[in-house]
């Protein structure tokens, strides 16, 4: 019953009407996200790419296939910058990607009961995004729904630094504008859609820009398509804790090495398991 009763306790401590709001917000962002973004990713009959004319004379070709070529990335990685920006500017600081949470926890700004907690959210929020965007796409239209797939071509090894690469300065990116000291805090979310942006323009002929875990994952699981999945979680897992260690022992040091964010690790945790040992009554809300 130990195990219960210590799960039982973290989730009362983890538990109040604010935390709440923050699960349901990211939930809800990540809806508001994917599902405008992803939607950008459907290529209509006739609707070719924004940037087709201006590089040649001939007609669209056409496939029997709904895509009869690829979206432009361009409108694509706007459509995805964009949608994330104004999801910020609605619901407040919220993550909306897995490997953000990765860079707080890292750092000790969230704990980890609520992280695994967010991170549910977000992904509960991805299926439902792919999932709306199933339900209203015409039969004719429906593809992959933006499946990632590592592009023809590009060797695993690559994919993986590209991803790595463009998640680091997004979390990069993330961290600075979020900074109490940063000059540009009030237009964080401006600044977080412009790093979105980039990062796809980089990434999509290599690895269709994942960058996100939970915009991944939402389309891998309704289409059942995990083919070099794992490329989608390692890439941008390892970028994001190379950002933090960036940011937090580098260009704004909280520690003077890792032995100390270790120390204050250890503390925290112990702190946590004896707050915890002392009985639910003690973990009551306010």
């Amino acid at each position: 019953m130990k195990p219960l009763s210590t799960f039982s306790l973290i989730l009362r401590d983890v538990w109040s009407g604010l935390f709440l709001r923050d699960m349901f917000c990211e939930f809800l962002g990540t809806v508001l996200f994917l599902f405008i973004s992803l939607s950008s990713v459907l290529l209509w009959p006739h609707a070719g790419p924004l940037s087709w004319d201006s590089i040649t004379d001939e007609p669209l070709p056409t496939l029997d296939s709904s895509l009869a070529c690829s979206p432009d990335p361009l409108h694509v990685s706007m459509a995805f910058g964009v949608s994330l920006a104004l999801a910020c500017v609605c619901l407040g600081e919220v993550h909306l990607n897995p490997v953000v949470t990765l860079a707080l926890v890292a750092g000790l700004r969230v704990s980890p009961w609520r992280a695994v907690l967010l991170v549910g959210a977000q992904l509960l929020g991805a299926l439902s995004a792919c999932s709306l965007l199933l339900g209203i796409t015409p039969t004719s239209l429906k593809s992959n729904l933006g499946v990632n797939e590592v592009a023809p071509g590009v060797y695993l090894y690559q994919a993986l630094l590209v991803e790595m690469a463009v998640t680091f300065q997004l979390v990069l990116c993330v961290q600075a504008a979020a900074h109490p000291k940063s000059a540009f805090s009030s237009v964080a979310p401006a600044i977080i859609g412009l790093s979105v942006t980039l990062g796809h323009l980089v990434a999509i002929g290599f690895t269709g820009c994942g960058m996100n875990p939970a915009r991944s994952f939402g389309p891998a699981v309704l289409t059942m398509n995990f083919h070099n999945h794992w490329v989608y979680w390692v890439g941008p897992c390892a970028g994001s804790l190379l950002a933090w260690l960036l940011h937090d022992l580098v260009l704004h040091p909280r520690w003077s090495c890792l032995g100390d964010w270790v120390t204050e690790c250890k503390e925290t945790l112990l702190k946590d398991l004896s707050k915890q040992s002392r009985g639910p009554e003690n973990h009551m809300e306010a």
